[in-house]
């Protein structure tokens, strides 16, 4: 058994029927120059097959503790089913991106199994000229960015002829699944130490509250989170940025069980061209990217507030040592980004200030170690601050709004009854 983490746990934990924490990637490839000249489900299943040994989440299944008294468990799962996983799905002719998206938004919206383990891959056919599109799900809670490539890496070789595999250790896969009881046996004696784990992440935790969602919600938070970080040494700069409060839009609703999915194309080379021109980096360029998109967006809406928006930048902390390791490495800079710059040079200039590439240690972000050994019960803070940071800014942002558009409903009855009245006489 191998047991979570407490920021792996906490992906887990934040999960509703509206918030959803499986992420994943959509590749479109040319089946021409495969053998056979196609690609079907079998092809798939015998790839990944092949080497299933080398990705040990594809098999790792969760075991939660009753009552929540300590993190959960991944074991090997003894029944695993590729086939399960594995799935076949298309679009309707002609096959054309808006429906690929439409097909991929329809997948996406619906949350992973947990009596699995916690992945789909989808093979998905119809496109033209006999493409076949990829798209893989995998809950955050097993994966971060990086270890995601590390994934792929293992999945896709880098040239026609493929890579020689290690090869397959004899042992027989799966673990046994420990019942309730036994899960609970092994989470009360772990309730001694839970004090101590505690008490050693406290130096590290609270200065790293502001990098949780909602926890602007609290007015204390931000006060005490920023003199623990003064106290530990942290850039006062960085702090003043995790606690930017956005710009009132549209797109502070609160979130719903559906989701939309759009996609473009832009050459890599056009990216570095612009990165070298101006002396930045690729990261610095999608931030000036992701604001200028935004703030067309807004701008053909008649939204653009003044004010820059706020966007969450995750940012990879695993250092060299834990390469290969899965699970999670990551902390957040909640940061704004140039919505409010015209210019799209400057713009660019501006993210810079924004991107993570402007830090010269990515290990010492705020919330780089946060809540490193917590147990479960600790999280319950994180989980809550996240459900009311939804229900502020989805009942409390829009309830203002409902009201002033009733009060002007109202108003403008009684101005049509008055006026009919007036003609009567």
């Amino acid at each position: 058994m191998r047991q979570l983490t407490s920021l792996d746990a906490q992906f887990l934990g934040v999960e509703s029927s509206r918030t959803y924490w499986h992420v994943g990637g959509l590749a479109v490839y040319d089946p021409s120059t495969a053998p056979g000249g196609r690609l079907e489900l079998a092809d798939v299943c015998r790839m990944v097959g092949e080497r299933l040994h080398l990705l040990p989440p594809f098999r790792w299944r969760l075991v939660e503790v009753p009552f929540g008294i300590d993190l959960p468990s991944w074991v090997e799962d003894p029944a695993f089913d590729l086939d399960f996983h594995i799935r076949d799905s298309a679009v309707p002719p002609p096959g054309d991106d808006r429906q690929l998206a439409e097909t991929v938004a329809r997948i996406f919206a619906r949350p992973l199994d947990r009596s699995r383990p916690l992945w789909e891959l989808y093979l998905i056919h119809g496109l033209p000229e006999g493409r076949v599109a990829m798209l893989t799900k995998l809950h955050h809670s097993m994966v971060d960015g990086v270890s995601g490539n590390e994934i792929l890496g293992v999945l896709l070789d880098p040239s026609p002829e493929g890579k020689e595999l290690p090869p397959v250790p004899e042992r027989e896969p799966g673990e046994r699944v420990p019942g309730d009881l036994e899960m609970l046996g092994r989470g009360l004696l772990g309730v001694p130490r839970q004090p101590l784990r505690a008490l050693r992440s406290l130096p590290t935790a609270l200065p790293s509250l502001t990098d949780l969602p909602g926890a602007n919600a609290f007015p204390a938070v931000p006060q005490i989170s920023h003199l623990l970080g003064r106290a530990r040494g942290d850039d006062p700069a960085l702090l003043e940025v995790t606690t930017a409060r956005p710009p009132k839009t549209s797109f502070n609703g609160r979130v719903g069980p559906h989701r939309r999915f759009a996609f473009g194309s832009l050459s890599l080379d056009t990216v570095k061209r612009l990165k070298n021109e101006l002396g930045i980096t690729v990261n610095d360029v999608v931030v000036a990217l992701c604001a200028g998109a935004v703030r067309e967006w807004l701008l053909e809406r008649d939204e653009l507030p003044k004010e820059p928006l706020v966007a969450m930048i995750p940012v990879s902390v695993r250092t060299e040592e834990q390469a290969g390791t899965f699970g999670n490495r990551i902390s957040t800079m909640i940061v704004p980004i140039p919505t409010n710059v015209k210019d799209p040079r400057k713009r660019v200039l501006r993210a810079l200030r924004s991107a993570p590439s402007a830090l010269p240690n990515l290990t010492e972000l705020p919330g780089a170690n946060a809540f490193p050994g917590v147990p479960t019960p600790d999280l319950r803070a994180p989980q809550l601050l996240v459900r009311l940071g939804f229900a502020r800014h989805g009942q409390g942002d829009q309830e203002p709004g409902r009201r002033e558009g009733q009060r002007r409903g109202r108003g403008g009855l009684r101005r049509r009854r008055a006026r009919v009245a007036a003609r009567a006489r």
